[in-house]
């Protein structure tokens, strides 16, 4: 595995390590408020991600299209923002950062598709 599928991959691999972290922390604490944020990270980080690494790793032709590295771009801005955005608005921060953070991921996923 190489290039763009193993961006994702290493990029999914470290969404979960983050993830299981933040799920370990939560169950110590006892406080488990922000399990949407916890969630979308392991479901659009470690689950997309790692599907998309392994759609690339299968299909080498559309690893290097243009259109594969806007895709790349697009759903790592999208976690990025869309797991501090779900944070801040679970806060009373607002809710301006995950919106963005939403369409960026589905913006992704378009592209993907």
């Amino acid at each position: 595995m190489r290039g763009i599928s193993f961006l994702f991959m290493v990029l999914a691999a470290l969404c979960a390590l983050i993830g299981m972290a933040w799920g370990i922390a939560m169950s110590a604490s006892g406080d488990h408020g922000m399990f949407p944020a916890h969630a979308h990270l392991n479901l659009i980080g470690w689950v997309g991600f790692a599907i998309f690494a392994f759609y690339y790793h299968l299909v080498p032709e559309a690893a290097e299209t243009l259109l594969a590295k806007a895709h790349a771009a697009l759903a790592i801005a999208g976690v990025v923002t869309i797991v501090p955005g779900i944070v801040m608005a679970l806060t009373d921060r607002g809710e301006a950062l995950a919106m963005l953070g939403s369409i960026l991921t589905l913006l992704s996923m378009l592209a993907f598709l």
